[in-house]
Parts: C-alpha cells; sequence; structure tokens
C-alpha cells in the first residue's frame, strides 16, 4: 500500500509540473519548437531583459503586489485579532463570510467588482474609474481572507494570559499589541503576507475586469499575448515568475518550519 501510495504522488507531481518543466527546456532552447531541443541558449533571457514594455509590466505587478500585500496584511492582522476575540455565533457568522471570497469563483469576484467599480463611477462622475486603485481595492479584497486564516490559528496557539501579564506590568493595550501578541503571531502575519504577495502577483482573472488601459498587468498582457504566436522570451518571462514564486513558497515554508521547531523546543522546556 506504501509503494502504491508513492507511485500515484509521484505520478500526480508529475503531471503537476511537468508544464512548468517544458517551459523552462523552452526557454533555454536556441529553436522555437517545443518538441525539438536544438541547443542551450541564454538568448532569451538577454532579449527579455532588454524589452522594455515587459519589464514594464512586470514592474507594475510587483508595485500591486507588494501594496495589496502589505495593505493586506495589516487589515487581516487586525481582522484576525478582532475575530479571535468574538465568541458564538457572531464569530462563526464572521468566519462564514470571511471564507466565502476564497470559496467564490473569481469571475464572479471579478465582475462584481467591476460593476461596483462602474457603479461608484458613476456616482462620482468619473467616466474611466478603472485603473491603479481598482486594481489595488480588488487585489487587496481578495487576499484578505488569505492573511485571517494564516494569524488566526498563531493567536489560538498563543497563550493567552502573555496579554493580560503585559497589562498588569503597565503596558496598555495598543502596547501590549506590539510588544507581546505581534512578537507571538509574527510567523502567521509573515506567511500571509507572503500569501498574499504569491496570490496578487500571478491573478489573472479579477485583474481583467478591474484593470484599466492606464495600468496593466503583466499576467492581463500575457492573455493577449496567447491570442498569438509566442515569443521564446514569453517562456523566459514565464521561468522568471515560477521560480520567484517558488523561492517565496519555499522561504514561507521555511518560516513555518522554524516557528514549529520553536514552539516545540518551548514546550519541552516547560
Amino acid at each position: 500500500m506504501k509503494r502504491f501510495n508513492r507511485i500515484f504522488t509521484a505520478v500526480v507531481f508529475l503531471f503537476l509540473y511537468i508544464p512548468m518543466i517544458v517551459l523552462v527546456v523552452a526557454s533555454f532552447n536556441t529553436g522555437t519548437d517545443l518538441a525539438t531541443f536544438e541547443g542551450f541558449t541564454l538568448r532569451q533571457y538577454a532579449e527579455l531583459f532588454r524589452d522594455g514594455s515587459l519589464l514594464r509590466l512586470l514592474r507594475n505587478s510587483l508595485i500591486i503586489a507588494v501594496l495589496s500585500s502589505l495593505l493586506a496584511t495589516v487589515l487581516g492582522t487586525m481582522a484576525a485579532v478582532g475575530i479571535h476575540s468574538m465568541r458564538g455565533k457572531m464569530r462563526s457568522l464572521v468566519m462564514t463570510m470571511t471564507n466565502i471570497p476564497m470559496t467564490n469563483p473569481d469571475i464572479v469576484t471579478g465582475v462584481s467588482l467591476a460593476l461596483l467599480f462602474a457603479f461608484v463611477g458613476q456616482l462620482l462622475k468619473i467616466h474611466s474609474i478603472m485603473g491603479f486603485v481598482t486594481l489595488l481595492i480588488a487585489h487587496v479584497t481578495f487576499n484578505l481572507p488569505y492573511v485571517i486564516l494564516s494569524v488566526l490559528p498563531k493567536l489560538r496557539q498563543m497563550d493567552g494570559d502573555l496579554r493580560e501579564a503585559a497589562l498588569d506590568l503597565g503596558c496598555t493595550p495598543l502596547q501590549a499589541f506590539f510588544k507581546v501578541i505581534l512578537h507571538e503571531i509574527m510567523p502567521g502575519v509573515v506567511s500571509g503576507a507572503l500569501m498574499a504577495f504569491t496570490m496578487s502577483l500571478d491573478d489573472f482573472v479579477i485583474s481583467y475586469f478591474v484593470y484599466g488601459a492606464q495600468f496593466v498587468t503583466l499576467p492581463v498582457e500575457i492573455y493577449n499575448f496567447t491570442k498569438k504566436p509566442l515569443h521564446p522570451k514569453i517562456y523566459a518571462l514565464f521561468t522568471v515568475l515560477f521560480v520567484g514564486i517558488l523561492l517565496v513558497m519555499a522561504l514561507m515554508n521555511l518560516l513555518q518550519a522554524r516557528d514549529d521547531r520553536r514552539r516545540k523546543a518551548g514546550r519541552q522546556k516547560s
């Protein structure tokens, strides 16, 4: 049974990563045919970093990803602390509302936000409201649940007496939060921020409905590239994005593992 489970897991991972392996190999191929590897080259990467339009789009995506993840982390951490202090049916209701954006199809979320922004634009007499601000609001909106669900487990694991001890020692509630609570939940905050960053960086569906011509992100423009034969430098771009997101996820797992070891060592000492 164990052997079957290992083989099945290997097959699943193989199917998951074969498309990315094909793209990575194609990014180093001197030819344009994906089925034939004609030789190794770095020319596609050189052309990628000489392409000012692609770099501008990548910069736009990074700006949105960084800003939205920071805002979502701050708001999500505050929301998680508030939810943690709730009890009974109110907490269950708020958690249900928090989980809805994660289970809701992206296309429904995108269309809903687009209609909302169009309605606000009509109220404010703004003809072209779609742009940087609408993109940022949309990304913060769908990132919030991931931050909340990353921070809440750390709040549950925290010793509730720590805050009371800080208050007894003369801290104000705000000082107790920054000096005690935030320190204890920081691994969850960082994990939530990294998750929000990766979700924002590669989002296409929601961004497609709320972007404007003045500010276009890379995933939206890549969709336009798929309507015609792809230039090999796009394969290099895909590879760079894949490696970047892979490194972020590896960092998040390392931080989580270090926090687990720290908590385990703390329990053993006590």
